[in-house]
């Protein structure tokens, strides 16, 4: 149903509408008695086969939902009901900001990719914590932060404590945004002098607390090797928990439409299919790099069950959907979580059609 009518309805739309009328649906099922439970009944189903332990935190399935859909934390419950294992909120910065001037979301629907420069808008940590306050799902939170467009990088610092701080007693784990392309200068806090001056701080502030968060850092599949290599090492040392491999990319590979068109877009991050590759062989490099001792979210591009699979076997303790979920619609969790059990036998076998 979802690939024959809600998705050509939705995609008729302007994508940033698109998602606000998707998001304003999942708030009226709050309204509608038993809805929430009919979705759950639907999708939701669990196997404990895939009950795994990542970072000292117990996940009921390895497929989580990535960072830039909730972006203020007010649907993880709605979107809990899907089946995720984990959603990750964000990314939060300390401030409310507006992002970038739209249009700033565009779809390439013949790659299956999306490419954005959003610019991080969201409404501020403080907003998120109020709504996590609400949660009523035993859903894992990841708490993605980041600094403020307006806060140069020699003072980042103060803006990652400050949202870290203000969110750690409401979330599982966190994410460090320290690779978004559509905020300038952001991507150059990987240079390790910037990123150890970030996470020490991070590190340090995390022993005054009383519950121990796992703390990521999620780079670019675009990033040099070399400073790979030092994020990798330095992670090894320090007691950062793992990486999420990776955040959108600069580059427009795979892309099939007319070059004309991909200049009408412009600037922007792109994620979706044209990803995937290039995350799965960042996510082994590190996996191998790092001889299995750091774990990995693997992310970026995965639309199917079988590429799940791949992901995890490349080393991936667990992986993140974004524009699968948006392409192949919910029924992509459930499929994947099969996949991965053995039950899914393919994603083009009707087992796994919509």
């Amino acid at each position: 149903m979802y690939k024959q009518i809600i998705r050509p309805l939705l995609f008729s739309l302007n994508p940033e509408t698109a998602h606000n009328l998707t998001f304003a649906g999942l708030k009226m099922l709050r309204f509608i008695p038993f809805a929430r439970s009919i979705v759950r009944l639907i999708y939701g189903h669990e196997y404990p086969a895939l009950e795994k332990e990542v970072f000292g935190i117990k996940f009921r399935n390895p497929v989580g939902l990535a960072g830039g859909l909730d972006k203020n934390g007010e649907y993880f419950d709605d979107l809990a009901n899907f089946g995720f294992g984990f959603v990750e909120i964000g990314s939060l910065t300390p401030e409310p900001q507006p992002g970038n001037p739209k249009p700033r979301l565009f779809r390439v629907v013949r790659d299956k990719a999306i490419i954005n420069r959003m610019g991080i808008n969201n409404k501020g940590v403080k907003h998120a914590v109020e709504q996590l306050k609400k949660k009523h799902s035993g859903v894992i939170i990841a708490g993605n932060i980041s600094k403020n467009s307006s806060s140069i990088n020699d003072d980042a610092s103060k803006d990652y404590e400050s949202a870290f701080a203000l969110l750690y007693d409401f979330v599982d784990m966190f994410v460090i945004n320290i690779s978004c392309p559509n905020v300038r200068g952001l991507s150059d806090l990987q240079d390790v002098s910037f990123l150890s001056d970030i996470l020490d701080k991070l590190l340090d502030l995390r022993m005054y607390f009383d519950e121990y968060r796992p703390i990521l850092i999620k780079v670019s599949p675009d990033i040099p090797s070399q400073q790979l290599d030092e994020i990798i090492d330095y992670c090894l040392m320090s007691g950062v928990d793992g990486i999420v491999a990776g955040n959108t990319t600069r580059t427009r590979d795979g892309l099939t439409i007319p070059q004309e068109k991909i200049d009408e877009i412009g600037n922007g991050g792109m994620s979706g299919a044209p990803l995937f590759s290039k995350n799965l062989a960042l996510v082994k490099y590190i996996s191998e790099k790092s001889k299995g001792k750091l774990p990995v979210i693997g992310v970026g591009g995965i639309m199917s069950g079988e590429q799940a699979r791949q992901m995890l076997d490349a080393g991936a303790s667990l992986v993140e959907i974004y524009s699968g979920f948006i392409y192949e619609g919910p029924s992509l969790v459930g499929r994947i979580k099969k996949y991965i059990l053995g039950t899914g036998r393919s994603d083009n076998n009707k087992i796994d059609r919509e």
